[in-house]
């Protein structure tokens, strides 16, 4: 069989076609964009634009799909493009080592994408593409916080609007509504999100940023601060991202599901 043989079966030979046309972007090939981008490879997309300016570190290896020892120090979009190479070698994927802000925002254009997908961070970045995206009738989704969060059965897709727990979604939400964009649609969490536990000063992710590492000035406080990241494991970002490369999919193909 072809490799792309019982997805066609599922979907038509039509959706298919439709997929090999499209020309999807990526903002953030971590934890969640990494899994958006697997799933579209593995369905058959022509295009992919990957956007991500960071390189393989150890602590991804827990949960982002393209994270091995063997990367370790490479950048995500170089070792994405690699993958997709091999599982898919018809796609053809465009990388781009840059961490999207309004600064250099226009460098991007938008106006050339079936769709693009929100995997950042950082909610300047996050808003400016859904602004965009908003003004040019782009197909846009972004994906909300998965920090913290323990259950993946409490993602949803939804509207920015109906959203609720989720603090990035908040904010984005109370921003983007005073200038009368609604109609955002989102991959959200239900779950209140958790405290971390505190590791153990012996631990090795709290000794590589001991005291003796951080600049002189650097208060205790600050210290505390540096040490602390968000609790994360593979099972809600990598849901977060098949349920959004899921959409993605039912857009561009038009194909319905039972819900």
């Amino acid at each position: 069989m072809h490799a792309f043989d019982r997805t066609t079966m599922l979907l038509g030979t039509d959706a298919m076609q439709l997929l090999q046309q499209a020309h999807v972007a990526v903002f953030g090939i971590g934890g969640v964009g990494g899994y958006v981008v697997e799933a579209l490879a593995r369905s058959g997309i022509g295009q992919l634009s990957l956007f991500d300016n960071d390189t393989v570190a150890m602590s991804n290896i827990n949960r982002q799909v393209i994270a091995l020892h063997s990367n370790v120090g490479q950048y995500k979009v170089d070792v994405a493009r690699q993958r997709i190479a091999d599982i898919n070698p018809q796609c053809v994927v465009y990388t781009h080592r840059m961490f999207y802000l309004p600064d250099n925002a226009d460098a991007v254009d938008l106006g050339q994408y079936s769709f693009v997908v929100d995997c950042i961070d950082t909610v300047a970045a996050k808003l400016e593409l859904a602004r965009r995206c908003h003004r040019l009738h782009i197909p846009f989704l972004a994906c909300m916080g998965t920090g913290n969060k323990l259950d993946p059965t409490l993602l949803r897709l939804t509207s920015l609007d109906k959203t609720d727990i989720d603090p990035l979604a908040r904010v984005m939400r109370r921003t983007l509504r005073k200038e009368g964009i609604t109609d955002i649609q989102v991959v959200s969490s239900t779950e209140p999100p958790r405290k971390p536990q505190l590791l153990d000063a012996a631990h090795p992710i709290v000794t590589a940023h001991s005291e003796a590492e951080l600049p002189s000035h650097t208060t205790h406080t600050e210290q505390r601060r540096q040490q602390r990241v968000p609790a994360s494991y593979t099972c809600v970002p990598a849901t977060a991202g098949l349920i959004a490369a899921a959409e993605v999919i039912r857009q561009l193909t038009c194909v319905q599901t039972d819900r």
